[in-house]
């Protein structure tokens, strides 16, 4: 298994390719960029379009 990449790193493509978070890699560095760096997968929840619909597992493939 590949090791989970880093969400503060990661660029659009990267984050389109983690399961569950597909077409929503754009929204998820332009938070990053307007509010600076997550600090837990959480956070993802407060990303526009991934309102409380950020799957479980994410921790296989993302880090912070």
């Amino acid at each position: 298994m590949a090791e989970p990449i880093d969400l503060n790193a990661a660029d659009q493509d990267q984050l389109d390719m983690v399961p569950g978070l597909e077409g929503h890699g754009h929204e998820i560095v332009r938070t990053r960029e307007e509010r600076g760096r997550f600090t837990s997968l959480r956070e993802l929840n407060e990303v526009p379009g991934l309102a409380n619909k950020v799957p479980g597992g994410l921790e296989r493939h993302l880090r912070v």
